[in-house]
């Protein structure tokens, strides 16, 4: 694929991961796309022939790269778990805020949309929070119960998220952080 091509295909999978945080996987109609992207409804087709699913289950995975590729640096510079979940939820909320309170997690809205209904999809958000869980249990090495946590640390962000989103406020995302802190002493 040349370059223009390249273009093309990512200015497709910004506009549907906007739309789709913005406004989940309804909120992310192929016109809606094209109109976002500003692309020709032929390149739709050509870049993602098996049409809306294929499109969300690459942004889904594409953002799901960028928050890990985050999460990542994030792990790397921190001294503690405790201080590497604190700067995740900073993170998050910084973004969020930054957004007017409409980006929260760029996977929750297409999970609790399409996890039950759409195998694909459901796939797609499953490995992204695998890969999440990951990094988080690979900062929990040496504790015995790093599995557990990891997939209750994933949790309580991604519910401090909602909440945050829902009320318009970094408060949730404050006391989960304070609380996972005094988990992790």
């Amino acid at each position: 694929m040349g370059v223009k091509g390249t273009e093309t295909r990512d200015r497709m999978l910004d506009a549907t991961q906007e739309l789709i945080e913005t406004g989940g996987y309804s909120g992310a109609g192929l016109n809606q796309v094209i109109a976002a992207s500003g692309t020709p409804r032929g390149s739709l087709y050509f870049h993602f022939p098996g049409g809306k699913d294929q499109l969300v289950g690459e942004s889904v995975r594409r953002a799901g790269r960028t928050i890990g590729d985050a999460l990542e640096g994030l792990a790397d510079s921190s001294a503690s778990a405790a201080e590497f979940v604190d700067a995740v939820l900073r993170s998050l909320g910084d973004r969020l805020e930054e957004s007017g309170w409409r980006k929260g997690c760029p996977v929750a809205t297409v999970a609790l949309e399409t996890a039950s209904t759409n195998d694909p999809l459901q796939e797609a958000c499953s490995e992204v929070y695998a890969s999440w869980e990951a990094t988080l249990r690979a900062r929990l090495t040496g504790r015995p119960d790093a599995d557990d946590l990891a997939v209750l640390i994933l949790a309580l962000v991604e519910g401090a998220l909602l909440l945050a989103r829902t009320h318009r406020s970094r408060e949730p995302l404050d006391g989960v952080a304070r609380q996972i802190g005094v988990l992790l002493r």
